[in-house]
């Protein structure tokens, strides 16, 4: 009876591992070569794609995708042309939702590196002012319709709110949240645990921790933070980048 009482407990504990690890791990709905899409919500997407760089190499590159009432939006797009009209056809053949716009978080190629793509089938694009003056200087595609400070879009009756709170990674970087999913898009203002510092070229390092600190305060019932880089997790990203830069 011990043996099968300590056998029967193995099996709970390895049963509760299990699903502790299947909880923690987004599924992938979508992957080739060159796009990654995982599934966060019922209605919210992380999409990957990748950037060469100089100085970190080969990078996985977020982005957020929310879906609803057969209509979506897109929050950075994927580094290139190529791949942005691959996550275009996943977004309306596989999904069958229209794609209502597509919201820049800041003016660094792997938020925008696949705008084109966007504009030629007609989806409105949206940014901050400061980042289409950024884009303009640095002769990339602009977003077509700029903002101060503050967005607010609609799919149906739910709001997504993408605003303005300082200067971190950049002067110009912005955050989107999903009011009913309470899901964060914060791009490379904010880091995923256990990265580093990471490109600082136009940060403002001095106000990093200020800024994400108003992120947090302003919307207290965040339970999802998808970063510009790495694994999605919850308001410990917060936490760990203001640390990050305090110190």
């Amino acid at each position: 009876m011990k043996k099968i009482a300590f056998q029967l407990i193995i099996v709970v504990l390895v049963t509760t591992m299990i699903s502790c690890k299947n909880k923690k791990e987004s599924p992938i709905v979508y992957k080739t070569e060159s796009l990654i899409i995982e599934q966060i919500t019922p209605s919210v997407f992380k999409h990957k794609s990748y950037l060469q760089t100089d100085s970190f190499g080969k990078v996985g590159c977020n982005g957020m995708i929310y879906i609803s009432n057969n209509e979506a939006l897109v929050f950075d797009t994927p580094t290139n042309d190529t791949v942005s009209k691959e996550l275009i056809r996943w977004i309306e053949k596989e999904k069958k939702a229209r794609l209502s716009g597509v919201v820049v978080n800041h003016f660094h190629d792997d938020c925008l590196g696949g705008l084109h793509a966007f504009h030629q089938q007609s989806i409105p694009s949206y940014a901050n002012n400061l980042t289409i003056t950024l884009a303009k200087k640095d002769s990339v595609t602009v977003p077509l319709h700029g903002f101060d400070n503050r967005l607010e879009l609609s799919l149906g009756s739910n709001n997504v709110i993408t605003q303005f709170f300082g200067e971190g990674h950049t002067k110009d970087n912005t955050v989107s949240y999903i009011e009913n999913e309470k899901v964060l898009f914060g791009g490379c203002l904010i880091k995923s645990l256990t990265a580093g510092k990471g490109y600082l070229g136009d940060a403002n390092v001095a106000t990093w921790s200020a800024t994400v600190q108003k992120v947090k305060t302003t919307f207290p019932e965040i339970k999802k933070v998808i970063p510009g880089h790495g694994k999605v997790g919850d308001t410990a990203l917060l936490d760990y980048t203001i640390k990050m830069f305090q110190e």
